[in-house]
């Protein structure tokens, strides 16, 4: 094993009812009460340092751990001249930049809990019914956001009425500019507020995807961020050998990006580089212009995001050499990446610099901080999430056919969900474990070091009238690559219904490629090439059993909207919400003599 590589090494207990609970053998390491330890640790070691920047005309704005410690302190002062605690939350509605960040560090600096959300809720009008929600449930105290005249109209709505509105730049009446809060303030123990924030400090709010109810406000605080850090450095040893470095897009209001990417060069003395790009259409080549500019020690990526990286690197030979070229690990999450794309990857690295990172995903939730699983040591296939993280314990629970239920324990995991105690004590067995409601099974059953893969959830499967159970999760995925670049994603159906059925929301560019065009207001898409080739991809499955056969299929031609719900703030389809919003288009699909339905 590279020693680079921590291999796994875990424990297996196997409870009298079943039940097992799975540990690593490594013990924790220790860890620190709250995230300004680390940024008072660093802008003492390596004070010039550069910590967070993001893009500023021709290059970067960057701030450094000693610059950053500065405004921090300057802008926690500002919050104690104006009374704020952990009952006057600031929140977030612009998306990731450096001020965002350094007035997130400075809320935790001394107390304040930060509510980050996706910043459409801002930007789109029929989304404000989401903000409505979110300050209904948090009630903030201040909100800020990175440039006013972009988010005006929200900025109007009633419910802001009475609370500070801060902005970084704009011309909104009465609101109260960033820099003069960088002032800092007077008359105020700014070293006495810092030394009273503890591991049980709340540090932010942070909402659940609201795939099955009304989002709900994860308590996150200060310890289950530092342990998670610990955690994750027990398992990445080369975080120890040099300060990781990433140029990283991810959303702050997702755990993945705002907890685990920007806590792990806040905690290792790293570099944050913020992409203002994203893997779509239109912003992909500002990722490739901020890659070229600068490239990372880590990736941190979704499949569809990797997948648009490699047709670019193989293009582009020089680019493929820069971003391997120091590169120690390359990490996919939201789902599992595509074993072709997993293959063109390791290829292209062993050609341009002879050899492949460590390629990995992990597992979690907004309410496990949110790494609990993770696969540390090399694999050749994905969709392993791997074994647990130090310190923390992982029920598993028996579903059938060697699947099992995942529940966790841990300093990691969340306490409850802000004012919901009956939807807290739900959310917990009576062995103190958080029910994720998420289902997986062993690599190798006589092996448990070789780890857990994502198998599905619990609310995603279903039973066909025969009686069979469809792990929805888990086909929507299968499908997904057998459509190739037909399907942006799809849904899919058969709920007491005897056959299984696709909803497919299509790739525009492959619409564009077609020549097919999307009139307004028009439900379906009616193209017979179109259908022959997803009959033709979806053909095999009709030699599969019962819970995997797809029998129909219908093109979506109305994306999946944000505004009425159907797809969540991270990005993923709520399909309890399509299928209702869209049951009229389900009824067609099942209609044999509908032309819309394509019969496999």
């Amino acid at each position: 094993m590279d020693s680079k590589y921590r291999p796994h090494s875990t424990k297996l207990e196997t409870r009298a009812d079943g039940t097992m609970v799975f540990r690593s053998a490594y013990v924790r390491s220790p860890v620190v009460a709250k995230t300004s330890d680390w940024l008072h640790h660093w802008a003492r070691m390596t004070p010039n340092a550069t910590f967070i920047a993001d893009r500023s005309g021709d290059g970067w704005r960057e701030e450094s751990f000693l610059s950053a410690l500065q405004i921090v302190q300057a802008l926690g002062e500002a919050m104690l001249a104006r009374g704020m605690g952990q009952n006057t939350p600031i929140l977030i509605i612009s998306g990731n930049s450096v001020d965002h960040g350094l007035l997130t560090l400075a809320a935790q600096y001394v107390g304040v809990p930060t509510v980050p959300v996706a910043e459409q809720y801002a930007l789109i009008p029929g989304a404000h019914r989401h903000l409505r929600h979110v300050i209904s449930v948090t009630d903030p105290g201040m909100i800020f956001a990175e440039d006013g005249d972009r988010v005006a109209e929200a900025l109007a709505l009633n419910e802001m009425h009475g609370r500070e509105i801060v902005i970084s730049r704009g011309q909104i009446e009465g609101a109260t500019m960033l820099a003069d809060m960088l002032k800092g303030a007077n008359g105020v123990d700014l070293a006495a507020a810092n030394a009273a924030v503890g591991p049980d400090t709340v540090a932010k709010y942070l909402m659940t995807s609201g795939s099955t109810s009304a989002p709900k406000a994860v308590i996150t605080t200060q310890r289950m961020m530092c342990t998670n850090q610990a955690q994750l450095l027990d398992t990445l040893p080369f975080l120890k050998a040099r300060p990781p470095v990433i140029v990283d897009w991810l959303p702050w209001n997702h755990v993945f990006g705002g907890s685990h990417n920007f806590n792990l060069m806040l905690a290792n003395g790293g570099s944050l580089y913020i992409d203002d790009g994203k893997p779509t259409p239109d912003l992909f080549p500002r990722t490739l212009e901020n890659l070229r500019m600068k490239t990372g020690t880590l990736a941190f990526n979704v499949p569809v995001g990797y997948a648009k990286l490699l047709e670019a690197m193989r293009a582009d030979k020089a680019l493929a050499e820069s971003y391997f070229a120091g590169l120690d690990m390359l990490f996919y999450a939201g789902a599992a990446l595509p074993q072709d794309v997993w293959k063109g990857i390791e290829d292209l690295a062993k050609e341009v610099t002879g050899h492949v990172p460590l390629m990995n995903s992990s597992w979690g939730l907004t309410e496990t901080a949110p790494a609990a699983l993770i696969q540390h040591e090399p694999t050749h296939m994905s969709g392993i999430v791997g074994v647990p993280l130090t310190g923390l314990d992982v029920k598993l629970v028996p579903v059938e056919d060697a699947r099992v239920e995942v529940r966790v324990k841990g300093d990691s995991i969340m306490p409850g969900y802000l004012n919901e105690p009956e939807k807290t004590a739900e959310a917990f067995d009576e062995d103190g474990f958080f029910r994720t409601g998420d289902v997986m099974a062993f690599v190798d059953p006589a092996d448990p070091d070789k780890g857990l893969r994502f198998v599905g959830r619990l609310t995603e499967e279903f039973k066909l009238t025969s009686g069979t159970w469809v792990r929805a999760a888990t086909l929507r995925l299968d499908v997904l690559g057998e459509l190739g670049g037909i399907a942006a994603d799809l849904v899919i159906t058969g709920a007491n219904r005897s056959e299984i059925g696709v909803m497919i929301f299509p790739n525009p560019a492959t619409l564009k490629a077609r020549g097919i065009t999307v009139e307004p207001g028009q439900e379906v898409i009616i193209d017979p090439a179109l259908a022959e080739d997803i009959r033709a991809a979806l053909a095999p499955r009709l030699k599969a059993g019962s819970s995997a056969r797809i029998s129909r299929a219908l093109v979506l031609a109305e994306p999946a909207s944000l505004p009425e719900g159907e797809i969540t703030a991270k990005g993923n389809l709520n399909s309890n919400k399509i299928l209702s919003r869209r049951a009229h288009l389900e009824q067609r699909l099942y209609d044999d003599s509908d032309p819309a339905t394509i019969l496999i």
